[in-house]
């Protein structure tokens, strides 16, 4: 199974590719960059997590993780009702994206069990 530092990334750049062929216009270019964002935040504080100080650190950089990763499930669910035409690849997305987040919260729960 792929290491979550690497499937975090993965996610974020696919979501980038997603994006990348999405039409080019206003209402399309503000969704997309709301994604790219929130997406690429669930690796990076997923990075900042795995350099805590501290469990209570860890768990506040993981919480983070958990809201980016619900932000981008968000995101995707809107693309899905505006272009049904991306369905199948929008499903993916977010299957990697709910997956992401409930790993996120398991690890969350026990941390906190375990502090």
């Amino acid at each position: 199974m792929q290491d979550l530092k690497s499937r975090t990334k993965t996610f974020a750049v696919d979501c980038w590719r997603f994006c990348a062929k999405l039409p080019k216009s206003r209402e399309y270019d503000a969704w997309a960059r709301q994604l790219i964002r929130c997406s690429s935040s669930v690796g990076a504080n997923y990075r900042a997590s795995q350099r805590a100080k501290s469990t209570a650190d860890f768990i506040n950089k993981l919480k983070i993780v958990e809201e980016e990763v619900d932000e981008s499930v968000y995101w995707l669910e809107l693309f899905l009702e505006v272009l049904p035409e991306y369905e199948p690849e929008i499903i993916l997305l977010k299957k990697e994206a709910s997956e992401l987040l409930a790993i996120t919260v398991s690890s969350i729960k026990t941390a906190r069990k375990n502090r």
